[in-house]
């Protein structure tokens, strides 16, 4: 599903005025129409309901005077609340304000102050409050009364349906650059909007349900710029192809996984169980000569490796060459490998030689911190890297505050000048591909912040990478499977009792479950 900027929303719209000849005002009616279709589809007994439109004079507005007429022609109690002077709102919202005054439902005075004080109690005592303040282009944060109003209206406890985007957000990013409505549920109009999708604006939006108010779907799809796009099961299921009866272990991908060192060996097993539970047919485990044994004891169905190693338990700088001596389709390196001087020209040195694509992780992305000369991809060879807030602000030279910030932008920027796909996890895990396009996670739960889930992911993506040849379609599937095993595990376990080996048990069923039709994860719903 196309994920829009503000900016590319407009295009879309003036395309579909311009070109489509569909009146501006015929969109915010349909956009009023379909807001009330989706309230009372999950909303019941809407027509019983005491309900507060709070509105600004913009367009958002508008379509909040929309909204208030048609609640007031199905008998529910409704007031429209108007946070600007009357004489300030124009266009296509002008108009729709002058049918809700035609239909006989009184606007009331919220335009200064002492006005906004008298009416609050009033929308405090409702049912439901309609967010129609601000829309996708809000570009700076909210000051002075606008912040008084937004805490206001979150301290009411009263369910928030926001319209289009909880007012406060910037369209263009998934940033809360203020105060910002907590929303219950968001109807959002023809497309998903950057802050409805990324995190942290995402998670002021609540249940999330799209609607379409007129636009032609070839429209949104061709607008212009930088391609944001969700991973739908549907999509996730045309990844997966059906096997040959006659297919063998040996063309259902190669994996080998370089990890663990000494009290760190669960993580080397945790990846290739990843990877085995993801249909690679031939895995195996390279790691330290001191790990064989326990590594080798978790379960039979990898193989292992030796490497040379240090006095500590790590791997030694001499053995990329025993690496690279291994039949393999995908590389996999970094999961429990630890820190110090010889992991990191071991690491340096595999990056460098190895010409099978790589999935780089956690320790292994460590070696680069600050230095990315060597971390790149090249034609032939295509290099995946997963880091977490923490090992994005270690590679990118800034701080966790500054990738959770600017996640979108600091992930494209790492993916487009190095080559590489970056998988930056985190609520909404971003995929970005060399060509900048983007697509956003929906899967997931914050029972996953526990220890070796990473591990997981990084088995899981690159059996995809060895299974598919193509890193985009990998990633895209294995952030997908691996956040839906996860709330696999979460409705088994719970978030907080859920560890990584549940997370991987569930791999199979998941993969499954793209065969059947399914309501989408993350409420989203059209």
């Amino acid at each position: 599903m196309r994920v829009l900027t503000s900016d590319q929303m407009q295009a879309a719209d003036r395309s579909a005025v311009e070109g489509s000849g569909v009146p501006s005002s015929r969109l915010m009616e349909n956009a009023g129409r379909e807001f009330v279709s989706a309230m009372a589809q999950h909303l019941p007994m809407l027509d019983e309901q005491r309900v507060a439109v709070v509105c600004g004079k913009g367009n958002n507005g508008g379509d909040g005077f929309v909204v208030g007429r048609i609640l007031g022609t199905l008998g529910a109690d409704v007031r429209v609340y108007l946070t600007a002077p009357r004489s300030e709102v124009s266009g296509d919202a002008a108009v729709a304000l002058d049918a809700l005054e035609a239909a006989g439902l009184p606007v009331e005075d919220a335009a200064t102050r002492e006005s906004w004080t008298l009416v609050l109690p009033g929308i405090a005592g409702s049912d439901l409050i309609v967010d129609a303040l601000f829309g996708t282009g809000l570009s700076r944060p909210l000051e002075g009364r606008w912040t008084a109003i937004i805490d206001d209206l979150n301290a009411t406890g009263v369910p928030i349906i926001s319209v289009d985007v909880p007012s406060g957000v910037s369209g263009e990013t998934g940033c809360v650059i203020g105060a910002t409505v907590k929303a219950t549920m968001t109807v959002t109009f023809g497309a998903p909007k950057i802050p409805l999708v990324m995190a942290p604006a995402a998670l002021m939006a609540g249940e999330l349900v799209v609607v379409d108010i007129g636009i032609p779907d070839a429209i949104i799809d061709e607008v212009p710029g930088e391609r944001v796009e969700t991973i739908t099961h549907e999509r996730a299921s045309a990844w997966v192809e059906a096997r040959r009866d006659d297919i063998h272990k040996g063309e259902c991908g190669r994996v080998v996984i370089v990890a663990g060192s000494v009290g760190k060996a669960g993580a080397a097993q945790l990846a290739a169980l990843g990877a085995l539970r993801s249909g690679a047919g031939l895995v195996t485990i390279a790691t330290p000569r001191s790990c064989l044994g326990v590594v080798g004891g978790f379960m039979p169905e990898y193989m292992t490796l030796g490497l040379d190693d240090t006095t500590d338990g790590m791997v030694s700088e001499t053995a990329a060459e025993a690496v690279l001596a291994q039949r393999c389709d995908v590389l996999a390196v970094g999961p429990g490998l630890g820190l110090g001087a010889s992991v990191r020209t071991f690491v340096l040195d595999l990056v460098e030689k190895s010409t099978v694509p790589l999935v780089v992780d956690a320790d292994a992305l460590n070696a680069f911190g600050g230095e990315l000369d060597g971390l790149a991809g090249r034609d032939g060879r295509e290099v995946v890297i997963t880091p977490h807030p923490g090992e994005m602000a270690r590679l990118t030279g800034t701080t966790i505050d500054q990738v959770q910030t600017r996640r979108l932008e600091v992930a494209r920027e790492l993916a487009t000048t190095r080559c590489l796909y970056v998988v930056l996890k985190g609520a909404r895990t971003l995929v970005v591909s060399p060509d900048g396009r983007v697509l956003v996670n929906l899967t997931g739960n914050p029972g996953m912040a526990t220890g070796g889930t990473g591990d997981v992911l990084t088995g899981v993506i690159a059996a995809w990478l060895a299974q598919m040849g193509a890193a985009e379609a990998a990633c895209g599937l294995g952030v997908y499977l691996h956040g839906a095993a996860g709330d696999r595990a979460a409705e088994l376990e719970g978030e907080v009792s859920m560890i990584a080996s549940d997370l991987a048990d569930c791999l199979g069923s998941v993969l499954q479950d793209l065969g059947s039709p399914v309501e989408e994860h993350s409420e989203i719903r059209d």
